[in-house]
């Protein structure tokens, strides 16, 4: 019987969570107390940590971390309400087996753990897409045969501000310094050849680096 450990602090959700994985077989655990995720993340009690990434003690992602610096081999999927997107590559930093929206229907949620288990992970179209970008390349018109490349993280930045977020707010949003963001703006912006936030927006988005946003007004 697979054994799942649930972590998350919407009493709804658990119990919602809970009725569906137990319908399909599963022993099913809720704990809610940090220490005691800890303590049972040391010893194998369970096959699947079941993480909502969003919560308000620790977030998921942390706390994903310090149950793999116990256990090392413990499978984690991440549970959210939210876009993972532009957590994508720190959440499989950080050793992370899975992923899935709360949002996906019992038949997805069973799937996702069973693939986590299997060492597979489902990925939405979404963010399938997303990753495809990360290969794009645009020719462009500053020298010829020149060539304009965004890291996958240089793309969430740019994403973030045309929504408004300040580099303070973009450092909370992907778990980094305030100094990381502002060296990686400097480097996007020796990129595009840009001189502000707005028209690297513009020139990133002109040569199909990002996806169509809203650029705000400068």
């Amino acid at each position: 019987m697979i054994r799942v450990l649930i972590v998350d602090d919407h009493p709804a959700v658990r119990t919602g969570t809970k009725t569906i994985l137990e319908t399909a077989g599963m022993e099913v655990t809720i704990l809610k107390n940090i220490d005691e995720i800890i303590q049972a993340a040391s010893n194998p009690s369970f096959d699947i940590f079941l993480v909502d990434l969003y919560m308000p003690d620790i977030n998921g992602l942390e706390l994903s971390k310090r149950i793999l610096q116990v256990n090392p081999e413990a499978k984690i999927v991440i549970y959210t309400g939210f876009d993972i997107n532009t957590h994508f590559d720190l959440l499989i930093n950080a050793g992370i087996s899975g992923f899935v929206s709360k949002m996906s229907s019992s038949e997805q949620l069973v799937n996702a753990i069973y693939c986590a288990l299997n060492e597979e992970v489902i990925i939405p179209l979404s963010l399938l897409r997303q990753l495809r970008r990360n290969s794009i390349s645009a020719n462009n018109n500053f020298e010829e045969n020149s060539i304009i490349t965004l890291s996958n993280k240089e793309q969430n930045i740019l994403e973030l501000i045309s929504k408004g977020y300040t580099n303070k707010m973009i450092a909370e949003e992907l778990y980094v310094s305030q100094r990381t963001i502002e060296y990686s703006l400097t480097k996007i912006f020796s990129k595009l050849k840009a001189n502000s936030r707005i028209e690297a927006l513009q020139i990133a988005q002109k040569y199909g680096l990002i996806s169509n946003l809203f650029i705000p007004d400068s």
